[in-house]
């Protein structure tokens, strides 16, 4: 951030108090001047007298220099102060808004990222070997359902594992059983994301779970998509069951939230988040609080802005606008600027 204004201000003040040093100092001298002159026209008498007239005039106006450049003094410190803490207002406001841009930028990426998740699980439900494996289930319908899903997963890099769940709940065809072999046969019945994908309207509707540590999948936290898939892949068919997709979350927030284009001198005070509607933090660029801690954050109901909070941190915040079908789930890119010497 550039700082000269308020430096060219300070500037300002210090050569003012240096130029009305000088002139108190050249006054001090005519001061001393019309003393001894004064003197010097007491010992001369009755020829000095006019003389003593002039020193006194001196004198008179070299007390009113010493007044004026008081004032001087005084008034430039107050319009200096004054223009220092406009200059820092504006700062501070010019900051505000860039960080809120970046915060906004950076649930942006994330809202458009998600909407291509929200894409592909809709799809993909269409597939016929997806399709096929719940609508004439058998070893070899489950098995070439789950050898189309490895093949996608090879080109979505981005996805752990896409699951296939007949009605009951029970999964039938995964893309990578070599490496979650528990996920076969798991029950998902009392899952949000699969009673959710069963009641989607038709074939243009998905259903969307929060961040959450998945501990067939290692544990590994996760953004998960869903809808049913329908006999014959129609809009409006039967529901036969669902398709799970789940999203790697961690590597790919954290590559949102260190990728944010700070300066490099706001790196090491600056973190970026992202939080969930609640105010839990689910990425960090510090990596500290992930799903563990809550930010509090004051919106005063706008969807963007910025403030000071209590601790001297300028707060940019952006809420998600969603991009085009995806609606978001309430999330907010926040960036936290610490003030030197915090962290």
């Amino acid at each position: 951030m550039d700082n000269s204004l308020i430096d060219l201000t300070k500037n300002v003040l210090d050569v003012a108090s240096q130029k009305v040093s000088v002139i108190e100092d050249i006054n001090r001298t005519t001061k001393m001047l019309a003393f001894n002159a004064l003197i010097e026209a007491g010992r001369a008498g009755d020829a000095g007298r006019g003389f003593a007239v002039v020193a006194n005039e001196v004198n008179s106006i070299s007390q009113r220099v010493s007044v004026v450049a008081g004032e001087l003094r005084s008034e430039i410190g107050q319009l200096v102060d004054r223009m220092t803490t406009v200059g820092e207002d504006l700062m501070t406001r010019f900051r505000g808004q860039r960080l809120a841009d970046l915060a906004l930028n950076s649930i942006d990426i994330i809202d458009r990222n998600l909407y291509e998740r929200s894409c592909d699980v809709r799809w993909w439900a269409t597939d016929s070997a997806v399709v096929t494996s719940l609508q004439a289930p058998s070893h070899e319908a489950t098995r070439h359902a789950s050898e189309r899903l490895n093949v996608i997963l090879q080109s979505y890099t981005v996805y752990l594992d896409l699951w296939v769940a007949d009605r009951n709940g029970r999964v039938i065809a995964t893309g990578r059983p070599d490496r979650f072999p528990h996920a076969i046969g798991t029950n998902v019945a009392n899952e949000g994301w699969f009673i959710d994908a069963l009641r989607t309207r038709d074939g243009g509707d998905f259903a969307v779970e929060d961040i959450t540590p998945n501990p067939v999948l290692e544990n590994r936290t996760v953004a998960t998509y869903s809808t049913a898939v329908r006999r014959d892949g129609t809009q409006d068919g039967e529901v036969l069951g669902a398709l799970g997709i789940f999203f790697d979350w961690a590597p790919q927030a954290r590559a949102v939230v260190t990728g944010v284009r700070l300066e490099t001198s706001e790196r090491t005070n600056t973190r970026c988040l992202l939080l969930d509607a609640t105010g839990r933090i689910i990425a960090a660029s510090d990596g500290r609080g992930e799903l563990t801690e809550s930010f509090h954050l004051v919106t005063q109901g706008q969807p963007m802005g910025h403030y000071m909070d209590r601790h001297g941190r300028l707060i940019g915040f952006a809420r998600t606008p969603g991009y085009e079908t995806y609606r978001g789930l309430g999330w907010y890119g926040v960036l936290v600027h610490n003030p030197p010497g915090q962290s």
